[in-house]
């Protein structure tokens, strides 16, 4: 829950905050994964800060209170928007190079493989308690 929760407030304060600088450094500088993509859109850039600010407070929620139904609606969200995100990027790797085509997929399927896990049903403790994950 807490690495969604950060990759959500540095992609959100990022791209919210900054939005130009998101464009041309996202993931980091000299990188360019947004850029390389089409022409600049601060309304689009500033929408998708807030969509992953928004995933950070339910992300921030549910990790203050992890119940089974908190941790499971918590990642069913994230499960839509990385699925989407993942599949989108994987479909459109062509323009660039070996190192960032690992970067997408190892940093894309990483994130949606979290969003998974918050899937999985509650486990049970050698001790008899609830593992709420």
């Amino acid at each position: 829950m807490l690495i969604l929760a950060v990759s959500a407030a540095v992609a959100g304060v990022w791209a919210a905050a900054f939005p130009m600088s998101f464009y041309h450094d996202f993931p980091a500088p000299g990188r360019h994964w947004v850029s390389t993509l089409g022409p600049y859109s601060e309304h689009l850039v500033r929408d998708v800060g807030a969509l992953y600010l928004a995933l950070l407070v339910l992300s921030v929620w549910a990790w203050r209170r992890p119940t089974p139904e908190a941790l499971r609606v918590t990642g069913g969200a994230w499960l839509i928007f990385n699925a989407i995100h993942f599949l989108w990027h994987m479909l459109h790797l062509e323009m660039f190079p070996p190192i960032d085509k690992v970067g997408h997929a190892a940093a894309l399927g990483g994130v949606l493989a979290l969003s998974i896990v918050l899937l999985l049903p509650d486990r049970v403790t050698p001790r008899g308690g609830r593992d709420h994950q």
